[in-house]
C-alpha cells in the first residue's frame, strides 16, 4: 500500500518495539514518542478496524468512535490493499 516505509529508520523503529517486554514498558515508550493526539488517533483507528472487521456500517463507526468517514475509508482501505497488519493483529488479540 503506497511507499515502502522500510528503510533503515523504519527497521530501527520496528526493533525498538521489539526489544519491549511487556505493556508496561510499551506505554512508557509510547508516551514519550508519540503526542496524546497521535495516540488517540491510532487508538481510534484500532477500534475502526476492530468494527469494520465486524461488518458494522460506516454510520455505525462513525457514531461510536467518533471517526471521520476519511478516516474509516483509510482503514478500510488498508483491509483491502494493505499488508494484512489490522486482521493480523485483531486476530491475535481477539477481537
Amino acid at each position: 500500500m503506497g511507499k515502502d516505509i522500510r528503510d533503515n529508520d523504519f527497521n530501527r523503529l520496528c526493533d525498538a518495539f521489539l526489544s519491549l517486554n511487556d505493556r508496561e514498558e510499551v506505554y512508557k515508550f509510547l508516551s514519550d514518542l508519540c503526542t496524546i493526539k497521535e495516540i488517540d488517533s491510532m487508538k481510534q483507528r484500532l477500534e475502526v478496524a476492530t468494527l469494520l472487521k465486524n461488518k458494522e456500517t460506516y454510520q455505525k463507526i462513525a457514531e461510536e468512535t467518533g471517526a471521520s468517514t476519511a478516516t474509516i475509508s483509510r482503514v478500510n482501505r488498508a483491509f483491502s490493499y494493505g499488508d494484512d497488519g489490522y486482521t493480523m493483529v485483531l486476530d491475535r488479540i481477539g477481537d
